[in-house]
């Protein structure tokens, strides 16, 4: 095109353009990225454990600090790059966007053509090229605007276009240097594409496929899941220590799968030792790969975590953080495929049927883990500074304490009483985790979804269960458990000492206190015939009662037979009013009979409205389902008291259907890990195929603390499956509407066709 110009731009501003984007879309990124720790600050515990675990995390490793430390510096040296290219930027739009002649020759707008000329002749003794001082580019500049003010065609086109050169070339900067269009370059730039586009990203994306196609979607190597197929095949029903088993011989911990594994030499020194310390280990089990050297060591110090024993710092104790790291990943793969085996065997795809045991124990495995505790041991051990010695202050005739819950829901001096061995700080720091612990309030509605009788039940149809949990910390439910009972006065100014709120809570949970008889026993005595005086009482009333309702009746009956008798006297010698108050009293009555039309069709409209407005809920409540579902599910919810854990960890939860009576899986057990506040979860589930009375039972496990799962039953009342319809009013068609059909067809055969051709057209008229 004519006036434009294309040219390679490697020192003017369209390459600092080019520059400045590119430099801005990595450093954004990296430094979201790279930047930030990542952890949170929150309230923690003084206990000895926590403090230990809390120094561990904030001293990384030494390469970790190192490479920290690196990134922090590029990423400082990117923003000071791009603040001087933005700089030179700002520079190059001022100079090319703001040509004033004035402003360079340093003039007034009044000044005269001699002072113009003095002000060019001292600023270009300065800026000549041939002057030590002397700036090309200035002086270009200089010599520009003043022939825009001192020659009469510059001083016009500057008025007229703002440039004393008239309108110039548009000119288009191409942001790469001119170097890689040269002759003498051509072969470099050339071996330089080749090399990246051809050698370097395809190695590198085969690179990252090699590795990510032997991980699944959760990051658990797939070899590891086909050894747990394999095993929970192989064991349908496997118990607590076997699932155990079987976790520890996972591939993770295999130092051919896994790069990250450490193997020392004082393994061989250490190993044998801490195996004759640990009972019940199995190490005389000849299944492959449960007696391999990784799996034994790897279920050696999971064996020794949940022992609680201390190992060598330096060695074995580094491994076992890393093997407890892995495992709640690697259970909830534990889980998923026992739930893909029971539906599997349900389908009639394998013979054998896992148990609902098996799931169970592998769901067990993870609050155990992260709390460092065996499945034998009191969840109360959770609690900071609570030992086996202190067990034994709990356990007591009147009121044994067996979980947090009960623990906290004692009143303060009961509650300070079973924790007397532990010192003042020390009970503080324990109230504090007991206020911290979740109390979930579970509530599960079950219907026929998409059905005109919702809460009717036919043998085959999809049985919806919704639940919904609502999470409060104890400290929320147990408030006024935190004070001493109150004494509130009663009707009869009698007094007595008022139940906390909290012992009533526990009450409904399924926890009730013994209580033993008060000495004496008299006040049982006054109580009874107490009792007595007021049924009698009330038998005398009641008796009352209903002889003053045949009073009544008996009157009515007298009246009635009196105004009867009058109405005929009066009948008799006035019949003309006896009929004006007839047409009256019938007018009254369709008056009336009006009135009650009209509140039915408000009633009719009301009911309308409302399941107007419960199908829009219902509608409202399905796309917030959808936006759930597509914005992703969030692994964040509240941060796990658990000191012997490497790392904080969140608390999530698995809930799930089954039946006790068959020990079976009815739906897969569903994770839920953003349980901040409250949470709906819907499980579908197929009703039995004959009709009867099932029961059901909604399990809610938490992953991270011990004591707190929960169960509700569910009954389903299964009727027989509706029969298929053959006849509908809308399929039957009318006689009339048959033959006004067989006409339009009769008349549209006599018409030409829209597929008629010509020739058969002029057959026919010539036929005619």
């Amino acid at each position: 095109m004519a006036g434009m110009r294309f040219q390679y731009d490697e020192s003017g501003s369209t390459f600092f353009y080019f520059l400045t984007s590119f430099l801005g879309l990595v450093l954004l990124p990296c430094t979201f990225y790279f930047w930030p720790d990542g952890t949170k600050e929150e309230e923690r515990d003084n206990c000895e454990v926590f403090q230990r675990k809390q120094a561990r995390l904030k001293k990384p490793e030494k390469w970790k600090g190192l490479r920290k430390t690196t990134q922090r510096i590029l990423i400082i040296i990117g923003w000071a790059l791009m603040a001087i290219l933005v700089y030179k930027l700002q520079q190059f739009d001022y100079e090319y966007a703001n040509f004033d002649p004035y402003d360079i020759l340093g003039v007034s707008m009044s000044s005269s053509l001699a002072d113009i000329k003095k002000a060019y002749r001292k600023q270009s003794l300065i800026y000549h090229p041939d002057k030590p001082t002397g700036d090309e580019r200035k002086f270009m500049r200089l010599n520009k605007a003043y022939r825009a003010l001192t020659d009469e065609d510059a001083k016009r086109n500057f008025d007229r276009y703002g440039n004393p050169d008239g309108p110039g070339a548009m000119h288009f900067g191409i942001a790469l240097p001119s170097w890689i269009v040269e002759k003498e370059n051509s072969l470099w730039v050339l071996g330089l594409y080749g090399l990246v586009f051809m050698i370097a990203l395809p190695t590198v994306v085969a690179i990252w496929w090699y590795r990510s196609s032997k991980f699944s979607n959760d990051q658990v190597l797939l070899d590891t899941t086909q050894l747990y197929y394999y095993f929970f095949h192989k064991t349908p029903h496997m118990v607590f220590k076997r699932a155990l088993m079987v976790l520890a011989a996972s591939l993770e911990f295999e130092k051919g799968h896994n790069p990250e594994i450490v193997e020392r030499p004082t393994d061989n020194i250490e190993l044998p030792q801490l195996i004759k310390q640990l009972p019940n280990l199995g190490e005389k089990n000849k299944e492959r790969p449960l007696c391999f050297a990784y799996s034994m060591k790897a279920r050696s110090l999971l064996h020794a975590h949940l022992s609680r024993m201390r190992l060598p710092a330096d060695t074995l104790d580094q491994d076992r953080l890393y093997i407890v790291k892995c495992c709640p990943i690697l259970i909830q793969e534990m889980v998923t495929c026992v739930a893909q085996l029971i539906m599997l065997a349900h389908a009639g795809r394998i013979s054998r049927l896992p148990s609902l045991d098996t799931i169970e124990a592998c769901m067990k495995l993870s609050p155990h883990i992260v709390q460092a505790l065996w499945d034998s041991k009191n969840p109360l051990l959770q609690l900071p500074h609570v030992t086996e010695d202190s067990l034994r202050h709990f356990v007591s005739k009147r009121r044994p304490v067996k979980t947090i819950e009960q623990l906290i829901a004692l009143p303060a001096t009961e509650r300070r009483h079973v924790l007397r061995s532990l010192s003042e700080e020390e009970f503080n720091e324990v109230m504090i985790v007991c206020r911290r612990m979740p109390k979930i309030e579970m509530e599960v509605n079950y219907e026929v979804v998409d059905d005109d009788d919702s809460g009717v039940f036919t043998a085959g149809a999809i049985v919806t269960v919704t639940v919904n949990l609502r999470r409060h910390t104890m400290g929320e439910v147990y408030e006024h458990s935190l004070q001493e009972g109150e004494l509130t006065k009663v009707e009869g100014g009698q007094e007595k000492e008022e139940e906390p709120a909290a012992t009533t809570v526990a009450k409904k949970s399924g926890w009730k206190p013994k209580t033993q008889p008060k000495k004496g026993g008299k006040s049982k005595a006054k109580a009874q015939p107490q009792k007595k005086k007021q049924q009698q009482q009330q038998q005398q009333q009641q008796q009352q009662q209903h002889s003053n309702k045949k009073e009544e009746e008996g009157q009515e009956k007298t009246g009635g037979s009196q105004q009867v008798e009058r109405v005929e006297a009066v009948v008799d010698e006035k019949g003309e009013q006896v009929t004006d108050d007839d047409e009256s009293a019938s007018h009254s009555d369709e008056s009336q009979a009006e009135e009650a039309d009209t509140e039915s069709h408000k009633d009719e409209k009301q009911a309308s409205a409302l399941d107007d407005d419960a199908e829009w809920e219902r509608f409202q409540k399905g796309l917030t389902k959808r936006e759930k579902a597509l914005e992703g599910k969030s692994k964040m919810s509240h941060t796990v008291h658990c000191p012997f854990f490497p790392e904080d960890k969140q608390e999530y939860w698995w809930t799930y259907v089954c039946d006790r009576k068959k020990h079976m899986l009815v739906t897969a057990p569903y994770q839920i890990t953003n349980l901040v506040d409250q949470e709906e979860v819907q499980l579908k589930f197929t009703a039995p195929p004959r009709p009867g009375i099932y029961s059901y039972q909604v399990c809610l496990r938490s992953d991270s603390y011990l004591g707190l799962d929960q169960t509700q039953d569910i009954k389903l009342d299964v009727k027989e499956a509706r029969e298929i319809p053959t006849e509908h009013p809308q399929w039957e068609t009318s006689s009339d509407e048959e033959e006004e059909d067989e006409n339009e067809v009769a008349r549209d055969e006599g018409d030409d066709s829209e597929y008629t051709t010509d020739d058969e057209v002029t057959d026919d008229s010539g036929e005619e």
